[in-house]
């Protein structure tokens, strides 16, 4: 089969189509499930009008907003204020405070933060459980676009659809039919870009990190030398939440013993 009278086969064009995205912004879709992200990138790419994926890197490198909608496809920027409610209850009731037991300061890292409604998410719970303690929270993500806005603390009326209501209004202002994360809460967080795949990540110096819904679409190698690498960020007696429908793959090889469903404690 040939696509786009390019001549390449669809292996090719597909191998050629990654390498033109990771030149373009970085993104490295050779990481990812090849199956389903192809499935996923030709069905868009037909939605919107292309015959191939050779025309289709076209579009993407002379049309910013075409390439931004791509981005909003394919790098899963979907998240929301207090997302998975049974987590932030565990963290807020039992892991913070028990991280604040052991010290006067929390270092806490959101890995693959998007907009940033988990690190703000985060920063409140703080400000809600331990009040006294110095916690400070890092948000890391490979959109640039998502952690500019990120770094504005301006969420939607969608984004806050799960937030507990007393909480919410304590901790953001109601702005504009959305919510602007109050001023301590901005100063608790900092973002930047990063690929968690390449990055700089310095060993035990963390107590929490969060890497929740981020590697369901990652190759199995991948996932697993990912989550050693954040088990390698933790202090001993750190924490390290997943998404809900992820898994660690032997996570005792990696210094981690399971606590809660998606919860790990370094050893």
């Amino acid at each position: 089969m040939r696509a786009g009278g390019t001549g390449l086969s669809r292996t090719d064009d597909y191998e050629a189509f990654c390498e033109g995205v990771r030149v373009l912004c970085s993104v490295d879709l050779s990481q990812y499930k090849r199956g389903q992200m192809e499935r996923r990138i030709r069905s868009f790419a037909r939605r919107k009008g292309s015959d191939g994926l050779t025309d289709y890197l076209a579009v993407l490198e002379t049309e910013r907003q075409e390439l931004d909608d791509f981005l909003d496809r394919m790098t899963i920027n979907v998240s929301q204020l207090w997302r998975n409610p049974e987590q932030w209850s565990l963290l807020g009731e039992a892991i913070l405070p028990e991280l604040a037991a052991d010290s006067r300061s929390i270092s806490a890292w959101s890995a693959g933060c998007s907009y940033g409604a988990e690190a703000y998410t985060l920063a409140a719970l703080a400000r809600e459980h331990v009040p006294r303690t110095r916690v400070t929270v890092k948000g890391t993500d490979i959109d640039r676009r998502m952690v500019e806005r990120a770094r504005g603390g301006r969420f939607d009326a969608e984004d806050a659809r799960s937030a507990p209501p007393a909480l919410l209004r304590r901790h953001f202002d109601e702005v504009d039919g959305g919510w602007q994360a109050r001023r301590e809460l901005v100063a608790m967080c900092r973002f930047e870009v990063g690929d968690l795949l390449h990055m700089t990540v310095a060993a035990g110096r963390l107590d929490l990190v969060l890497c929740r819904n981020t590697v369901i679409y990652f190759t199995d190698d991948v996932r697993n030398a990912l989550h050693a690498r954040l088990a390698r960020a933790l202090r001993p007696g750190g924490y390290l939440v997943i998404g809900s429908t992820e898994r660690i793959h032997e996570p005792r090889g990696m210094g981690l013993t399971p606590t809660h469903p998606f919860v790990y404690r370094k050893s």
